[in-house]
């Protein structure tokens, strides 16, 4: 009875766990093996859209995604390549693919901008809403989101949606952008306004670097006491 029992058993690990185990052996060395070569690919991505050389970095990206096809990271990257060649259809599907697999807002902004670029305003302004709801302090995400509303002729939203990117980053820039929406309207009280506040911005932005230098620099009191506290240490040394 005792053999039958011992039959049996052995009998199950040799059909459901010996496969396992020997499975995981097998590919113990093949995962180092595949770490190591994911890495060469990356580097050689990067290396070959840094260096201007498209067609070297998209065959190290799709042999990534051979390998790998829900890697998200590398559809961005090859999303981004195709954009840089103006292959709009690629590079929306592939941004398309990237956020499918990961609910990412910088996917959903780059599709964004080929949207936008192609004249799909309204699918552009629909991304970036999304990336905003996913990422909201951002100024670059309103600041295009703007200029989509812009394109459609949503003025007002698009005012509101630079002053929201002037809450970030406080830069005279993007109230340049909100002054030549004003111009766009005409409305007078609004473009005085928005000069009056770039005047403002500008004299705060000069401002600051010399209240830096005061708020590090000692004062002469301060300096003229540490000399005299120096010049009291060396004579008591020399005592």
């Amino acid at each position: 009875m005792l053999g039958i029992a011992f039959i049996v058993i052995v009998s199950l690990y040799l059909v459901f766990l010996f496969p396992i185990f020997s499975h995981r052996k097998v590919e113990a060395p093949r995962s180092a093996r595949y770490d190591m070569q994911m890495k060469k690919l990356w580097s050689a991505a990067q290396t070959s859209m840094r260096d201007h050389k498209p067609l070297r970095a998209e065959k190290a990206l799709l042999t990534i995604l051979k390998f790998d096809e829900k890697n998200a990271a590398a559809y961005n990257r090859l999303g981004i390549l195709y954009a840089k060649e103006q292959k709009f259809d690629e590079a929306i599907e592939c941004f398309e693919i990237a956020q499918s697999l990961d609910n990412n807002p910088s996917s959903l902004h780059n599709v964004g901008l080929i949207y936008l670029e192609t004249g799909a305003y309204e699918k552009a302004e629909m991304a970036f809403e999304q990336a905003i709801e996913l990422e909201s302090d951002i100024p670059a995400r309103f600041i295009a989101l703007a200029k989509a509303q812009e394109k459609l002729g949503k003025i007002k939203p698009a005012v509101d949606s630079l002053e929201r990117a002037y809450q970030l980053d406080h830069s005279t820039n993007t109230l340049r952008l909100i002054l030549a929406l004003h111009e766009l309207t005409g409305d007078a009280a609004a473009l005085a306004d928005t000069t009056a506040r770039i005047e403002e911005q500008i004299a705060l932005n000069s401002n600051t670097p010399a209240r830096k230098r005061n708020a590090t620099k000692p004062s002469a009191r301060t300096t003229s006491s540490a000399k005299r506290i120096a010049q009291s240490n060396s004579r008591r040394r020399q005592i």
